[in-house]
């Protein structure tokens, strides 16, 4: 259940997602937040510079396989504007780190892509679950899916003017 702690951190991912727009790379912006409720890393999307797999939840994964002990990411909690995608859901698992939340789903998502002629990805979405069936999961928030699905929006109009 999504409460008012994790909807601030949902917001910060939504800024971050907006942010990643305003510098040419898709909507998605990740937090992650420790046990005791710290920040202890932010990043956006970044695969405007042509590598695919720049996506924040798995920079996430990385930094916390790199700095945390295992106990640290068992406690903390991703934060995203979007469902991981299959790469990052197995990244995730893969460094054992905690829940999920996010604000958008990765069906909703493809149904927004269908609706704005989007190109399919080229990786068959799947829920966080049917990758990592054992990573607790939060999302979508109803009070912020639209503002990401605005933000789809906005990247694909500006993929069509380039």
């Amino acid at each position: 259940m999504i409460d008012e702690r994790d909807r601030r951190h949902l917001e910060r991912c939504v800024e971050l997602a907006s942010d990643a727009v305003k510098a040419g790379n898709e909507p998605f912006g990740s937090v992650l937040v420790s046990g005791d409720g710290a920040v202890l890393f932010e990043a956006f999307n970044e695969v405007g510079g042509g590598d695919a797999t720049r996506h924040p939840e798995f920079a996430i994964a990385r930094w916390a396989a790199e700095r945390l002990r295992p106990d640290e990411r068992a406690a903390a909690t991703v934060y995203t504007s979007g469902e991981h995608c299959p790469m990052c859901s197995a990244a995730h698992a893969w460094v054992g780190l905690g829940r999920i939340a996010y604000a958008s789903s990765a069906a909703q998502l493809g149904e927004w892509q269908a609706e704005l002629g989007a190109a399919p990805f080229p990786v068959r979405s799947l829920s966080i679950n049917e990758i990592a069936p054992k990573v607790p999961v939060d999302g979508p928030d109803p009070a912020l899916a639209n503002r990401v699905r605005e933000l789809h929006r906005q990247a694909q109009m500006a993929k069509s003017r380039a």
